[in-house]
């Protein structure tokens, strides 16, 4: 009797311990001290028994791209670049600003040669119009350099689902993703279950990620929409974001593991969206 109560125990012991090694991505980190931030996080992340790959940005907060210094930028652009290449588990974001015209263009292009699978922008905080024609030509560029576009959808602006639905309408051969799912305004999103009906209208082609919106609905009254939203939307098109260092990892796991999703959903929201999307590694 002695021997498989021991097993039992060293089973249970070992259980956490397994779980904690599930692979995880982060997909919305920002790294406002560079380096320096980037220890906080992953001493943060340790003690919470958490290893993501982590996509990372050097901008947001009280890091802006702002219009009309495209080398700034680029500079930027390439100190993220560089900390990811000597940590593995980094994806580095990079950014421009879509009114820095042809010099946005250009530098979509040297970063996507560079082999950056990611581009942010932020048209609250870098103040521009996301129906703009010169966002059209920089997230286009974007999709022909094989970059996915991530963009704020924290419906903080007005019409901000309305303009990104129709910006990705119009690029249908860019790949974006829209990080917080719309926030309070994520029940919009439950349209793309009827726009896939109309032929040729959608080309799947929009991803979200539920950073900090999946901290204000778990547990809320809203819990149930939010997880019908998800799976209107579609569980293989989203991906999870903790938003640091405004949330942690540690928060943003634990709320989504309070939705009640299946075990196959929350290991495609994890990590498999992530790893089919953006070429990660098992």
């Amino acid at each position: 009797m002695k021997r498989p109560a021991l097993a039992s125990l060293a089973l249970l012991l070992l259980a956490p311990a397994a779980a904690a090694q599930e692979p995880l991505f982060d997909n919305h980190v920002h790294l406002w001290k560079g380096a320096e931030s980037l220890r906080e996080y992953r001493a943060q992340s340790k003690a919470a028994g958490l290893d993501p790959v982590a996509a990372v940005m050097w901008f947001g907060g009280p890091n802006q791209a702002r219009e009309g210094n495209p080398d700034a930028i680029r500079a930027s652009n390439d100190a993220i670049i560089a900390l990811a290449k000597a940590n593995p588990k980094l994806v580095p974001v990079a950014t421009v600003h879509p009114y820095d015209g042809d010099a946005a263009i250009a530098e979509v292009r040297r970063v996507g040669a560079a082999g950056v699978k990611l581009l942010k922008i932020h048209a609250h905080t870098q103040k521009f119009d996301n129906a703009d024609p010169r966002v059209l030509a920089v997230v286009r560029a974007a999709g022909e350099a094989g970059v996915v576009v991530l963009m704020d959808n924290a419906s903080i602006l007005p019409g901000d689902n309305e303009k990104l639905f129709n910006l990705a309408l119009s690029a249908p051969k860019t790949r974006f993703i829209f990080a917080h799912m719309g926030a309070m305004g994520f029940r919009f999103w439950n349209m793309l279950k009827a726009a896939r009906t109309a032929e040729g209208l959608f080309g799947e082609n929009i991803y979200f990620d539920i950073s900090a919106t999946v901290t204000l609905t778990a547990d809320s009254p809203i819990e149930d929409e939010f997880v019908w939203t998800m799976r209107n939307v579609g569980i293989d098109h989203i991906l999870l974001g903790s938003d640091y260092p405004q949330f942690s990892l540690k928060q943003t796991v634990e709320a989504l593991e309070k939705l009640g999703l299946t075990a196959e959903e929350l290991a495609k929201i994890r990590y498999g969206n992530a790893r089919k999307l953006l070429g990660l590694k098992d």
